[in-house]
């Protein structure tokens, strides 16, 4: 928590799609590459982060994505998705979170951990009666660090990666 002073949000507007796509891709390609061949994460990055695809993504009402600086820089971003935003439940009772994406190079600095307060924050503003989110069912850091905030494994739904399906928790917290 120390370094949460020195963290800002701020919502990302149309202008800014050619840096929610950078680091999405940089942060995509470092947590998932030792996972899967070169062209299944070729094939995933080029669909998931098209600029026709995240442009889309940015002009729904429904999605917002904020930046995380820490000072000037962008440490991260997530996005959070309600109503028939979401990519699964849509359930107008609960947010999901669909990606907290922090750099490499600033993690262990709290930053997940205050895109997390965030998230949970918009979800309480809204009304809503829980947060939740996806993830893959081998990745035990991030399913540690969603435990660590209050997140049960809930159910699974299937995630395409390029050609290959992959099975994700569904994992809520209650507010």
């Amino acid at each position: 928590m120390g370094e949460d002073m020195n963290l800002t949000i701020e919502k990302c507007a149309e202008i800014d799609v050619d840096s929610v796509i950078k680091i999405g891709v940089e942060t995509y390609f470092d947590a998932f590459r030792d996972y899967c061949t070169r062209a299944v994460m070729d094939s995933y990055l080029r669909e998931a982060f098209s600029k026709d695809k995240i442009l889309s993504e940015m002009q729904n009402t429904k999605s917002e994505f904020h930046f995380c600086y820490l000072q000037d820089e962008i440490a991260g971003y997530i996005k959070t998705n309600t109503e028939d935003a979401q990519t699964d439940l849509r359930d107008y009772e609960g947010l999901e979170i669909e990606r907290i994406y922090v750099r490499s190079t600033y993690r262990g600095r709290g930053i997940g951990s205050y895109l997390m307060r965030f998230a949970i924050q918009r979800a309480e503003e809204q009304g809503k009666k829980y947060v939740w989110l996806g993830v893959w069912e081998k990745n035990q850091r991030a399913i540690a660090f969603y435990q660590h905030h209050g997140f049960k494994a809930y159910g699974t739904h299937p995630f395409r990666m390029g050609n290959e399906i992959q099975v994700d928790f569904v994992m809520k917290k209650h507010l």
